[in-house]
């Protein structure tokens, strides 16, 4: 279309855009010209699910690792809840095989756990997601186990905890697990995440079935100890 730079991008008729890049393009094109097409999000809208999902370093065929595994995940997912002030009421467990381990037997497997009450309580959120492995897990028949390649949780219609009205029973519980959450938020905040876990997420440095990241690209923002080094 003969547009080399922005301005050339600019100066294009809004109509000949809409037909080869859509409304899309169109909004662009008034954008570019100051006009404002689309309302500026000063608040964030409120998270409506979340999902930590993870695949496996290794094929895992024990049902230890992956009661760890979803364990881990459940204490990631408080995570979030918390810094968001919502909670769930619910959540889906699932793990499965890999199609690529063609001549393995493959099983996939999931299942939704209900909770008492909406919560972000990562100890509460570990039981329901190990209770999730426990409805589902099955020994393999004959001599050839399943080796699962991945498991996650996933979690829709969050709600914030603060907004709904909770028996008190579900109130003592949060008056009670909330100092705890916020001690091992604050420790994880200072030295970095992992540092204090529940127990039965295993200790990061100690898991052996997490992801490898040997191709990520390097975070030049976050991590000094990949920011590039120049060498005379």
């Amino acid at each position: 279309m003969g547009v080399d730079t922005v301005a050339d991008l600019r100066d294009l008729d809004p109509r000949l855009v809409h037909k080869a890049m859509t409304v899309v393009g169109e909004r662009i094109i008034h954008e570019l010209r100051g006009v404002s097409c689309l309302p500026l999000e000063l608040v964030p809208a409120q998270r409506k699910g979340c999902a930590v999902t993870r695949s496996f370093s290794r094929r895992v065929e024990d049902r230890a690792t992956v009661e760890q595994a979803v364990a881990a995940h459940a204490t990631r997912l408080g995570e979030k809840l918390r810094r968001e002030g919502l909670g769930t009421d619910q959540m889906t467990v699932f793990y499965h095989t890999s199609t690529h381990d063609r001549g393995d037997p493959m099983r996939s497997v999931s299942t939704t756990v209900t909770l008492p009450e909406a919560t972000n309580d990562s100890l509460v959120l570990i039981q329901a997601a190990q209770l999730g492995v426990a409805r589902t897990w099955r020994e393999a028949p004959g001599d050839r186990p399943w080796r699962y390649s991945k498991a996650g949780i996933i979690t829709t219609d969050l709600m914030p905890l603060a907004a709904s009205p909770r028996a008190l029973i579900g109130q003592m519980d949060r008056e009670r697990s909330g100092p705890l959450m916020a001690a091992m938020d604050a420790c994880n905040s200072r030295f970095g995440r992992g540092t204090v876990v529940p127990a039965r997420a295993g200790l990061t440095e100690k898991r052996t079935w997490s992801t490898k990241f040997e191709m990520r690209s390097p975070r030049y923002t976050t991590q000094v100890a990949e920011l590039p080094t120049a060498h005379a």
